[in-house]
């Protein structure tokens, strides 16, 4: 499953750098009314992996000082699926290059 950050965040951009997958941004850059609008750190479902296929436990959870980097109990999937994401983002990479 992927994760979610919870609205205990505290803003600290630590989990940022560490995602392999680019899936953290900030909300806070859109601006309000915008689907991605929010006033915390925000995880992409559709990116994030937990880090499978590159470490053996979510960076995120493993740098966040408040512990709010948690498992999305509505995006539940396997390890196949989460290894799937990667592969679809590094066809997408290769097509927008040509």
């Amino acid at each position: 499953m992927s994760l979610f950050i919870d609205y205990d965040c505290i803003n600290c951009d630590v989990c940022v750098p560490e995602c392999p997958n680019d899936a953290i941004y900030f909300g806070g850059d859109y601006k309000i009314g915008h689907p991605k609008y929010s006033e915390i750190y925000v995880i992409d479902g559709d990116l994030c992996t937990e880090c499978v296929g590159h470490f053996d436990t979510p960076q995120c959870v493993e740098v966040c000082p408040v512990d709010v980097c948690l498992p999305d109990p509505d995006r539940v999937e396997t390890d196949e699926q989460l290894l799937a994401k990667i592969k679809i983002k590094g066809e997408s990479r290769g097509r927008r290059s040509k």
